[in-house]
């Protein structure tokens, strides 16, 4: 029984142990990322809420996938860069600023089209996780 102790104590430590939320929001841009790379529409979407809206009502969610959908029907795929995620959490509710360098993905020395972006977005528990509800971005 006294070996069991320890044991059920470290179980219970590593239970009630989770990501920080921080650590988490940078996760979700890195997998965002990865998943554009990848030409993982769904990968994309399952991190942006369905009331999403980027650059003040440009772009909604159904905008963002109909952008994903034609860059796989035109069978080019991109390369996504994320600089440094710099993160600030306030209950439920975070802001994640960072640049993320776009690029034509073609795998050539010198990109055909190469895009800095400086993004700014909102993001908000949702369950378990968070989600990416706001975006606003400047190209450099």
């Amino acid at each position: 029984m006294r070996m069991l102790f320890p044991i059920a104590l470290a179980l219970l430590i590593a239970a009630c142990a989770h990501t920080p939320d921080t650590d988490a929001i940078r996760a979700n841009v890195q997998a965002m990322a990865a998943a554009a790379e990848a030409q993982d529409k769904a990968g994309v979407l399952a991190h942006v809420a369905d009331d999403f809206t980027g650059n003040e009502g440009e772009l909604d969610r159904a905008g963002v996938e109909q952008l994903l959908r034609a860059r796989l029907l035109a069978g080019r795929s991109i390369g996504v860069s994320i600089g440094r995620v710099e993160v600030e959490v306030d209950g439920d509710r975070a802001i994640a600023r960072f640049e993320a360098t776009v690029t034509d993905g073609s795998g050539r020395w010198l990109p055909d089209h190469r895009a800095v972006l400086k993004m700014v977005t909102g993001w908000r528990r949702e369950g378990r996780g968070w989600r990416c509800y706001n975006a606003q971005w400047t190209q450099e």
